[in-house]
């Protein structure tokens, strides 16, 4: 039996926890709530959480700095981060940080929901098992690279496990799937993050920049991820499956 996807709210606002946990159980998700860092590390070390809604605005330890230490020590947990309208420069470091998608308040729950479920669309998108079955999944090589399509492991060309965040291993697949074609922004958007753009959106541009440094292209003078000025970008490598 299919079990629903888990859902950890943390946000030090009891009435935003509450309203979020009763709307996203009525449209199928479980729900777990917490108001701060340390009501949510203790969560994550007992149940199984499939994606956390953060709220940047926390007590004690703020959002960017717990998103810093789930990357740190989950890599592929999928972050969605709420953020307080007008805040550029917080939204913008909480995606370098290694959050998948952001939604800024006040906000239609509807909007946080289908965030959501375009994060863990990307995430489920590969698989979690270890059977040798599944180790056997397609996979895309690239100067070297790796990438298990089932597994979501990329492994480099010196044979070491290089750990990808459902963003960056939603925009790769992207890539792999198009290379040698320019893609704009809109079409990355809507390919690896599911929604449209909207004014001054940096997402994008903040994911590539992450997958850069995970692949080791260097940001000054990128080989394997081209900017074409006006146009978006180049996944130059040749790709090949096996």
């Amino acid at each position: 039996m299919e079990i629903n996807p888990h859902i950890l709210v943390v946000d030090d606002d009891r009435e935003i926890r509450d309203l979020l946990a009763r709307f996203l159980v009525r449209h199928g998700l479980r729900v777990t709530t917490a108001r701060d860092g340390i009501e949510m590390m203790k969560l994550l070390d007992e149940r199984r959480i499939d994606l956390v809604v953060l709220d940047l605005m926390l007590p004690g330890e703020d959002g960017l700095t717990l998103t810093r230490r789930l990357r740190q020590s989950r890599a592929e947990l999928p972050i969605v981060m709420l953020t307080a309208m007008g805040e550029d420069t917080d939204r913008i470091v909480g995606l370098e940080m290694g959050a998948d998608d952001y939604v800024p308040k006040p906000f239609n729950p509807r909007e946080l929901l289908a965030r959501i479920k375009a994060v863990l669309r990307r995430a489920q998108s590969g698989g979690e098992g270890s059977s040798a079955t599944t180790r056997q999944g397609p996979k895309a090589l690239f100067q070297g690279w790796t990438l298990d399509l089932t597994t979501r492991d990329l492994r480099s060309p010196d044979g070491v496990m290089v750990g990808l965040s459902a963003g960056e291993f939603g925009l790769l697949q992207v890539f792999v799937e198009h290379p040698r074609r320019v893609l704009s922004r809109d079409q990355l958007l809507d390919f690896a993050l599911g929604r449209s753009a909207v004014p001054f959106d940096r997402s994008i541009d903040i994911q590539v920049s992450r997958l850069r440094r995970r692949l080791g292209d260097d940001a000054r003078d990128p080989q394997l991820i081209k900017t074409v000025r006006g146009g978006g970008y180049l996944f130059t490598a040749e790709v090949t499956r096996a």
